[in-house]
């Protein structure tokens, strides 16, 4: 009953056979070579020596054949193991013959591996953390915040015409920039970014926050069949969702919390830059394609173009 759990479909007296078999064969391969290398030997005339070499060959590969085909009877007697695999679901995409295509299971076992690595250095970030005293302002913390109420952010809530008057600065800033600032939903601004005769880009805010970004191409159509922004809609060219990707990267960069005014101009200071998306090589390979792309990357420090791969 134990041997059906732990190995339903699998002889297990054959199996140990086999093995014993496998063991045997080897020994018989072994004393094969063993008789190439002693070569004739231990024999006075000639002909003594190869008659007496010949038949031990002889005997030797007669070994070998013998063991072999006990091997391949007993294999035949082993049996297929069943199809409940210790994996469960995901153990069944082991047997995909076509991994190149679809190399799931490795992906899987690669993630699995990933994320036993990333809870250990975690636990080890958590132990080293616990270890810094932290008393004091928590003491301190705890006093206080009995006493006064919690201060709320001013950031957020910035009247609309500051807003206002901040875009138009910006406006003024970039001669070859045009932005339309409208508020369908609220205090809440989006903004319509048209970059020269190149791109478009639809502008997301939270007040002076941005939330979002799209770009799109100068000739795509970016309203709504209502007549609003579309702000969800991608664009359909691949150069301008490489864009759209590195202008969310650029939102993560520029954060400067208590000064949300510079963190805009800055930003748009970086979209300026792609006013010559089409015209600027790239200043490592110092080509204007690669991949049928021109460089779509722009350095956050410098303004540079580079592709996506030679920026790394």
């Amino acid at each position: 009953m134990a041997e059906g759990v732990l190995s339903p479909g699998v002889n297990l007296e054959a199996f140990s056979q086999a093995i014993t078999a496998i063991q045997a064969l080897r020994s018989s391969v072994t004393r094969v070579f063993d008789c190439l290398k002693d070569g004739m030997r231990n024999k006075e005339t000639l002909e003594g020596r190869e008659k007496g070499f010949v038949a031990a060959f002889q005997e030797s590969l007669h070994s070998v054949s013998r063991d072999l085909g006990e091997l391949e009877r007993l294999s035949n007697l082993v049996g297929k193991p069943s199809e409940n695999h210790p994996l469960h679901n995901s153990g069944l995409l082991s047997l995909d013959p076509v991994q190149d295509k679809t190399p799931l299971y490795s992906q899987l076992l690669q993630a699995y591996k990933w994320s036993n690595k990333l809870q250990y250095h975690a636990g080890l970030a958590s132990g080293l953390l616990n270890q810094q005293s932290l008393k004091r302002s928590a003491n301190q913390m705890g006093v206080s915040a009995k006493r006064r109420p919690k201060a709320q952010p001013t950031t957020l809530v910035l009247p609309p015409q500051y807003v206002d008057d901040v875009i138009n600065r910006i406006d003024r800033m970039f001669p070859e920039m045009s932005i339309q600032l409208s508020r369908p939903n609220g205090t809440s601004a989006m903004l319509l970014v048209t970059l020269g005769k190149v791109l478009k880009v639809i502008v997301v805010m939270r007040s002076l926050f941005i939330d979002r970004t799209i770009v799109k191409g100068y000739n795509e159509n970016v309203y709504t069949e209502d007549g609003k922004l579309d702000i969800w809609s991608k664009s359909n060219y691949q150069v301008f969702q490489k864009v759209t990707d590195h202008a969310t990267t650029a939102l993560l960069h520029y954060q400067l919390p208590q000064m949300p005014d510079v963190v805009v101009r800055s930003f748009m200071t970086w979209l300026r830059s792609y006013i010559k998306l089409f015209q600027a090589p790239c200043q490592r390979c110092g080509k204007f394609l690669q991949d049928g792309l021109p460089p779509t990357w722009r350095d956050f420090r410098t303004l540079e173009a580079f592709h996506d791969t030679c920026r790394q």
